[in-house]
């Protein structure tokens, strides 16, 4: 006889990555490196970008240019990318529901936060036309923050971004819904943090 299931906790608070979630910029980045990875013969396959999403800008870098043998180094890339990443960051888009979801959530008094790998320039670019949409969070906090010392998928930014809440949720409350259904923890035993956080109550 199958355990009983338990009953669901209430969630507290949510903490939301933004680049492919809230904002339609995953696609902007795939333009710009087939781009420059296509003038060198290189194909920007899904298999090289599922390597580098959440990354920060040279570590993903690194690991475009090792993957595909690009002949320049990761700095380079990261100044060729940047350049062009620039022109087009201003233009992206909100992704479809989110602005619904976000207000239904403060409706009924869910704080919400954002965890971004994305440095402060990329963020102002990316949100020039949203500022009142990003408004409707707690607090955001970015991949250049001091507290941030490892990138994604590690969960260093999840958790400073939990604890800048007031009253902060404990650390061991800290889950998440990952894309294959599983849950995983974010506490001090350092498990890998996918997209979306969820912080339920006891």
């Amino acid at each position: 006889m199958a355990a009983p299931v338990p009953p669901p906790r209430p969630v507290t608070h949510l903490l939301f990555d933004m680049d492919g979630l809230l904002l339609d910029t995953e696609r902007l980045y795939s333009v710009v490196f087939e781009d420059i990875c296509g003038r060198y013969g290189k194909k920007y396959s899904w298999d090289v970008k599922s390597l580098v999403m959440g990354k920060k800008a040279l570590e993903a870098a690194q690991l475009i240019r090792d993957t595909l043998q690009l002949p320049m180094s990761a700095e380079e890339l990261v100044e060729v990318s940047q350049a062009k990443l620039k022109e087009v960051f201003p233009t992206a888009a909100l992704m479809p529901g989110v602005e619904k979801l976000i207000c239904h959530l403060r409706k009924h008094d869910v704080p919400c936060a954002v965890a971004t790998s994305s440095g402060t320039a990329s963020f102002q670019l990316k949100t020039s036309r949203h500022q009142d949409f990003f408004g409707l969070f707690h607090h955001v906090v970015l991949g250049d923050d001091p507290e941030v010392r490892s990138g994604k998928p590690e969960p260093d930014i999840f958790l400073a971004c939990a604890r800048r809440f007031s009253p902060a949720p404990p650390a061991d409350k800290v889950r998440g819904a990952a894309g294959n259904g599983g849950d995983t923890r974010c506490g001090s035993g350092g498990s890998r943090c996918p997209r979306r956080r969820l912080l339920h109550g006891s």
